[in-house]
């Protein structure tokens, strides 16, 4: 079983509204609870320190507020947006720098991604932080919870936006390349794909690559060349190639973008499909998805993030999420709490409310699900996609009061929906 996600951006002139849509499709073990948490901005005490999944860091004299899918277990998120329109998807990568030492507790790429949202106003922020505190702390650590994935860790790569820039980094070991987007569609998934055009480097990276012999120094360093490796998961017979994932999913997003039509729906189709391998049901599983819309830049029109909080996202209702003053989600996406303990122990029951009331269509055998009732589920969603664009287009501060508690009335009306059938 191999962790096999995949993050997309759909950016101006591609898009309908020229704004910036977003989507991530988290793939980890089918058995794993994600969680959809809300914390809310605060400041904090000079000297405070930070406990990530692994180890303590300084704490931040102010955190953003952020919205999160995170697996259940661990600190960190797999994707995110905070109150200043950042929004990030991490991806499992695979380099010439992994090593013994990747399984000593660092820094997750999943904590770095939270520590991104709380911590910075933009994406090239975000990006700061994150490179900050990978070359300070390191990344490793056990990534999944099942004892029999224990061994397994990897490396990261980050998709990075904001109302007005998208940035892709990757990483190896300590090491990081970082590509600019400005314009169109881009795509991650599980392999290195920052290859000449690098915008920022970590410093040294260069002389790194010759001095390993990853690159001969002629040319251009090709930082996917240089420091990647096949994923080496891949015998697996449920695990789709990385290379056909990020190829059929960069289709999919050119064909949506023809003609500058992508929007809202054309992420929910691309996180949808199947046929591409992008929306997983077997062993490794898409456990939750996340889109999100953000405005064009000098818009006075909210960004909204819709959320699943469930796997598989074609049995799955997208719930809109807006940052806004009192903002609140209620508490049947969050999962019960554990001591760090009882972390890895068999026979955690992480489910959250949601999560059990979504079990009832079966939503990991998509032959065995009760089709009309997936029907009717998005048949709800596509009113509730109709009606929040025609709140957020015409929009005014005055209506905040009204998105507070939008995201846990949608979840709500969610349970009741199963518990009646």
């Amino acid at each position: 079983m191999a962790d096999s996600c995949d993050t997309f951006v759909a950016m101006a002139p591609a898009t309908l509204h020229k704004g910036i849509v977003f989507g991530k499709n988290s793939d980890r073990p089918n058995d794993e609870v994600q969680e959809v948490v809300y914390v809310a901005a605060a400041d904090h005490n000079a000297g405070e320190k930070l406990k990530c999944t692994y180890i303590e860091i300084a704490e931040s004299s102010h955190t953003h507020a952020v919205i999160l899918s995170k697996p259940a277990w661990m600190w960190g998120a797999e994707m995110g947006a905070n109150e200043h329109d950042v929004v990030i998807g991490n991806e499992a990568v695979w380099t010439k720098e992994n090593g013994a030492n990747d399984a000593e507790g660092k820094l997750l790429g999943m904590d770095l991604l939270r520590l991104g949202l709380e911590r910075a106003d933009s994406a090239k922020g975000a990006l700061d932080v994150i490179t900050s505190l990978l070359e300070e702390h390191g990344q490793g650590g056990r990534c999944f919870e099942p004892e029999h994935l224990s061994s397994v860790v990897y490396h990261n790569s980050f998709l990075i936006a904001d109302r007005s820039e998208a940035w892709v980094l990757e990483t190896a070991g300590k090491h990081w390349a970082a590509e600019k987007i400005t314009d169109n569609v881009r795509n991650i998934s599980n392999q290195l794909s920052v290859s000449t055009k690098i915008d920022l480097m970590s410093t040294g990276l260069q002389d790194t690559a010759k001095t390993a012999g990853y690159w001969d120094g002629t040319g251009d360093l090709n930082f996917a060349k240089a420091f990647g490796v096949d994923c080496p998961m891949t015998d697996l017979p449920d695990v789709e190639l990385p290379c056909n994932r990020f190829t059929a999913g960069n289709s999919l997003m050119q064909k949506a973008s023809e003609g500058g039509a992508f929007k809202l729906s054309s992420m929910l189709g691309v996180l949808r499909s199947r046929d591409a391998g992008i929306c997983r049901v077997g062993k490794s599983a898409t456990t939750a998805s996340m889109v999100s819309v953000l405005a064009a830049p000098g818009s006075d029109r909210p960004s909204c993030h819709w959320l699943t909080a469930t796997p598989n996202p074609a049995c799955s209702v997208f719930k809109p999420f807006v940052f806004c003053k009192g903002a609140c989600i209620g508490t049947k996406t969050i999962s019960p709490k554990f001591d760090d303990s009882d972390r890895f122990k068999a026979g955690i029951d992480r489910q959250h409310t949601l999560y059990k009331a979504h079990q009832t269509i079966n939503p990991l055998n998509l032959e065995a699900a009760k089709g009309a009732l997936v029907d009717l589920l998005h048949d709800m969603e596509e009113q509730c996609i109709e009606d929040m664009e025609a709140f957020l287009e015409n929009y005014t501060s005055d209506q905040a009061e009204e998105l507070k508690d939008l995201f846990e009335d949608i979840v709500m009306s969610e349970i009741k929906f199963y518990k009646k059938k």
